[in-house]
């Protein structure tokens, strides 16, 4: 079994979840075994959900979505208000 520094694993790992590289060109480039990529991937999704600082940012970032998606539908509806009181300013005149 080959023993690889924790600046490699953070590297491979990034390259996978940053850039998208398939778990299969990083094994061959690196010469991994098939699971230990995939053992590595579980290990930190293990991690990342015991982690409280990370449970908080994830949740920040769900509740900054669903604020964005929010800002959207409330702009559409003020541009049909907007719309919709200049038709009526026209009709009462």
């Amino acid at each position: 079994m080959k023993n690889y520094s924790i600046e490699t694993k953070d590297e491979i790992i990034r390259l996978h979840l940053k850039e998208g590289r398939t778990i299969k060109s990083l094994t061959q480039e690196y010469h991994l075994g098939s699971e230990t990529l995939q053992y590595w991937l579980r290990e930190l999704r293990k991690e990342c959900q015991n982690n409280p600082y990370i449970q908080e940012v994830t949740l920040s970032l769900e509740e900054s979505k669903r604020l964005i998606l929010e800002i959207r539908e409330l702009r559409k509806e003020n541009e049909f208000l907007k719309k919709a009181a200049a038709f009526f300013a026209k009709e009462i005149d």
